[in-house]
């Protein structure tokens, strides 16, 4: 099993300024670097390909569409945005070497439209997505999506609603990402969420703490969670995902208003103690 963890844990950013974070998680024992290409104007691609291969750390890209780029918008032309944007992405991860390309990168983040997902838009998704990961087929990336909580989205809340997009989109590049924040809050049931997703469909995983502090100091039902993921035999890479609480942008989007430990290092490195700790007890 590897280990990664999200760069906004650290910084708002991510350009030059901040490949020195590689070494920081390095040195935190973590295998992987969740790189988050907020300008992708600016993303550092090659420059943290190398430094990543330095250091001998994977690489995975988490990415948010904005609204205007929004590839379930009434709008065709945002529509258009949001697939030739997905693209750009796309080939900074294959610069980069990214292996998987993760988050809400299907649909605008922060879109809720007052309704429940309409049957136009589960067909624009699709569509868009297909468009997506058919420009990424043939490249060594796997693009998964990520289910969100009702606060954020109401496209994909549910592992159900995830896979059955994936089915639909039909493109074996394009799998789910799970992650336990947002579970907690839309699942019935953890455990039986990611046994139904299965181990090919299930290619990221988040363990997140329910109020996304570290992870085992807080509600999420971590043994019912740890079982699944060694019955479905999930073997990739298991993530720490948290935002940090001084980038007052950065707090106001994802709505955290105090501290969770005393430092992004020390949430980080408590975090992956608790998931490496529970890895060897289930023998993952």
């Amino acid at each position: 099993m590897k280990f990664s963890v999200n760069s906004l844990l650290f910084s708002g950013t991510m350009s030059t300024e901040d490949l020195y974070l590689l070494e920081k998680v390095k040195l935190l024992g973590f295998d992987m670097f969740e790189a988050t290409p907020v300008d992708p104007q600016v993303f550092p691609a090659s420059e943290l390909r190398r430094r990543a291969a330095d250091l001998e750390l994977g690489l995975n890209a988490n990415f948010a569409l904005p609204l205007d780029a929004n590839t379930i918008s009434p709008d065709p032309a945002n529509r258009r945005r949001g697939i030739e944007l997905s693209k750009r992405v796309v080939d900074l991860c294959l610069e980069a070497g990214v292996e998987v390309y993760c988050g809400a990168n299907y649909a605008a983040w922060g879109y809720l439209p007052g309704h429940r997902r309409s049957d136009d838009e589960w067909r624009w998704g699709v569509e868009s997505f297909r468009e997506i990961g058919e420009y990424a087929k043939g490249s060594p990336i796997i693009l998964a999506v990520e289910t969100l909580n009702r606060f954020e989205s109401h496209f994909l809340n549910t592992a159900e609603d995830a896979v059955a997009f994936v089915d639909a989109v039909g493109l074996e590049n394009c799998k789910v990402h799970l992650d336990t924040f947002h579970m907690l809050r839309e699942e019935s049931d953890i455990g039986e969420a990611i046994l139904a997703t299965g181990k090919e469909k299930l290619a990221y995983f988040h363990a997140c703490g329910s109020h996304r502090g570290i992870a085992g100091r807080d509600l999420v039902p971590w043994a019912q969670t740890f079982q699944a993921l060694k019955d479905i035999n999930y073997e990739y890479c298991i993530g720490v995902e948290s935002f940090n609480s001084n980038l007052e942008q950065l707090a106001k989007l994802v709505c955290i208003w105090r501290d969770f430990a005393e430092s992004p290092d020390e949430l980080a490195f408590e975090s992956l103690a608790f998931i490496k700790e529970k890895t060897r007890e289930y023998e993952l």
